[in-house]
């Protein structure tokens, strides 16, 4: 048994291992494959295994440097959809009861409460003044 677990050792020692990137890339191949069973389409099956061995290249390599830029990439894009997708749901959310506007300065969005008419408002993140007009 000791034989085995230092062979595994020596194995994954200084390999790259998994980041956020390759959970999202298992959830696609996941995704592939459970549609995959029900249509067996021939190309999604050659795509789900391309996408395998991807997650495992990534896994076992001992490049670092390039699959902590390739990780640091994807969280850049994903945060920002998440960021679109959170402001969506709460547009729908506070339908009626809020107002949502981009700051002049630092384009962050505020919520507001409806209050017709033109308002002085403070953002909370530059923390500077300006003019809004709801309807």
């Amino acid at each position: 048994m000791n034989k085995l677990k230092s062979l595994l050792f020596k194995l994954f020692y200084g390999r790259y291992g998994s980041d956020s990137y390759e959970y999202f890339l298992l959830i696609i191949y996941a995704c592939l494959c459970i549609v995959n069973a029900f249509l067996l389409i021939d190309v999604l099956q050659i795509l789900t295994w391309i996408l395998c061995f991807y997650i495992i290249f990534r896994m076992m390599s001992k490049n670092h440097y390039k699959r902590r830029r390739e990780n640091e990439i994807f969280l850049a894009v994903y945060s920002k959809i998440k960021v679109n997708i959170k402001l969506f749901f709460d547009r729908i959310r506070y339908f009626g009861r809020a107002s949502f506007r981009k700051c002049k300065h630092c384009k962050a969005i505020i919520k507001l409460p409806v209050k017709r008419g033109k308002h002085s408002v403070r953002c909370p993140k530059c923390s500077k003044l300006f003019d809004v007009r709801i309807l």
